[in-house]
């Protein structure tokens, strides 16, 4: 996550740096430095501020599961935690997901699929 994209994220979920730093257990000066660019996100971070993004959206019923999304045939889904787990609309958020037909070696890798999904992408 860039820091753009995080003070973006923080702005869109209506919370100060103070706060956000509560919700994230970090320190505000970390924020401060995430949304100035002098730090990188950290990976658990990223995942919480998602999270977070996707509670914040009022229809969910308007996100699709990533099945729907990239027309999943059954036996890839049968493969996939985020299947096993009937968690489609949350499936960025766990690691082995079977993306574009193999789970990926990290979570930068996956994260550079995910970003170009819908169900992430819609988020922010």
């Amino acid at each position: 996550m860039e820091s753009e994209e995080f003070l973006r994220a923080r702005k869109k979920l209506g919370k100060t740096q103070k706060q956000i730093a509560q919700l994230l257990g970090t320190s505000v000066k970390a924020v401060r430095s995430y949304e100035q660019g002098w730090r990188r996100v950290s990976t658990h971070v990223e995942r919480q501020m998602f999270f977070l993004l996707s509670r914040k959206i009022q229809d969910q019923d308007s996100i699709k599961s990533c099945w729907d999304v990239k027309s999943c045939p059954v036996e890839r889904k049968k493969k996939c935690p985020a299947w096993e787990f009937q968690a489609g609309k949350l499936c960025w958020f766990i690691n082995g997901t079977i993306c574009e037909c193999k789970a990926r070696e990290n979570w930068k890798e996956k994260m550079q699929i995910c970003r170009s999904c819908e169900v992430l992408s819609d988020l922010l």
